[in-house]
């Protein structure tokens, strides 16, 4: 497939992420204004997708056979942190959607030619709670359930759902957990689900199937996924998928909360460049709220380039044809966690020294707060099992079940 095309808008496409970067910066005043049209309308305005879709942000991390870049994760990181510390959901949005092509490659190549052969900028959801329920059919699964936190869902035409498997027909027992892949003509969207006090631009609202069936080469077992068992079988060839995807998808999540958190700091550095307070004291003058907002800055860059450094060895590992360490992995879901929780308290330190104002809904930093409070409430930042669970790991020691490491 030819990469190089011409857009609708009549311009070049993009061909490494420079490009990708060069237009989300010159489009980010845009992006930034459509955020609260985001959070009123309940999903990402027509224009915001239109600007993100045209970026080729969404391909980074797709197949070059498939009009892809296969960018470097850090890059994509830090794009995402950018975003989203200035239009929080449409950067959890891109986070989120821009890491199923990296899942999406390994898969069966039947799979990959029907969501990418036609068009290249398809857009996939994924609630990979393991909420689905399947039995084993002739050629594939029967497959039901609900799933919440369908980020971006308005916008895509595939999803990528979590459920457990019963691999003894008839057993009752649905024990192995499975990502199952299907068309949009196989779920249905619950358009009144969400509703949420932050993050309700991302249009996260609950999808559910009913007794669909899904053939074998739509269904991924997750430890054959994180194993890298999926890459070497289908894209051997492309070293940027032997990064795991258990290291990659948190840390997608870690960069969005740090980039929000980064608006909120940086959306009180503009509003204490004018502020007076009642004593007729400016912010900019108060050693107090400037020590605030110094120790924020330096929080945020410190917990930015964590998130890069532990991205950048799995990658330069990855590429030089390596295999990522397990226990290169727990250190850095440790770092990972440990980044976003410093990010998000430096963001609440300076949040709790605006004064009366912030509770205005015409300000930006309770919006970007409001944002941030629910960012921090997906499972990947649970930061203190994913602490425990390294420490067990570098002790020899079993590592609890259920932590996302």
């Amino acid at each position: 497939m030819q990469v190089s095309k011409i857009t609708a808008a009549g311009e070049a496409e993009v061909t490494n992420v420079a490009d990708v970067r060069a237009r989300i910066e010159a489009a980010m005043p845009v992006l930034a204004e459509e955020a609260l049209a985001s959070e009123e309308l309940g999903q990402l305005t027509p224009k915001t997708h239109e600007i993100l879709r045209d970026s080729g942000i969404i391909r980074i991390f797709q197949p070059k056979e498939y009009g892809g870049l296969e960018g470097n994760p850090v890059e994509f990181a830090r794009l995402i942190m950018d975003l989203a510390s200035n239009a929080p959901s449409a950067g959890w949005v891109c986070g989120v959607v821009g890491l199923h092509s990296f899942e999406f490659a390994q898969t069966d190549p039947r799979l990959q030619e029907e969501v990418w052969g036609e068009d290249v900028d398809t857009w996939t959801a994924s609630p990979y709670a393991m909420f689905g329920r399947a039995t084993k059919v002739e050629g594939g699964w029967r497959l039901t359930g609900r799933w919440p936190f369908s980020s971006g869902t308005d916008y895509c035409d595939w999803a990528v759902v979590g459920g457990l498997a019963e691999m003894e027909p008839g057993s009752g027992q649905f024990t192995e957990p499975h990502h199952f892949i299907m068309p949009r003509s196989d779920y249905e969207i619950h358009h009144d689900s969400w509703d949420t006090m932050g993050l309700r631009g991302t249009g996260s609202k609950d999808i559910e199937a009913k007794d669909i069936f899904v053939p074998d080469y739509r269904v991924l077992s997750v430890k054959k996924l994180n194993a890298r068992d999926y890459h070497r079988a289908n894209r051997p060839d492309s070293r940027l998928y032997e990064v795991p995807f258990d290291y990659l998808f948190p840390g997608v999540i870690s960069a969005s909360t740090i980039g929000i958190a980064e608006g909120v700091v940086r959306s009180y550095q503009e509003y204490a460049a004018e502020r007076v307070n009642r004593g007729g004291i400016k912010s900019i003058d108060n050693p107090y709220q400037m020590a605030a907002l110094g120790s924020a800055l330096a929080d945020i860059a410190a917990s930015r380039l964590q998130l890069l450094d532990g991205l950048q060895q799995a990658y330069d590992i990855a590429m030089a044809g390596g295999t990522v360490p397990n226990a290169l992995q727990h250190e850095a879901r440790r770092n990972q966690v440990r980044a976003v929780r410093r990010a998000a308290d430096a963001a609440r330190t300076v949040f709790d020294t605006v004064g009366g104002n912030v509770a205005r809904v015409t300000n930006p930093i309770q919006r970007f707060y409001r944002d941030m409070s629910v960012a921090m409430c997906h499972a990947c930042n649970v930061d203190e099992p994913v602490y425990a669970a390294q420490a067990a790991y570098m002790f020899g020691k079993p590592v609890p079940a259920g932590v996302i490491v």
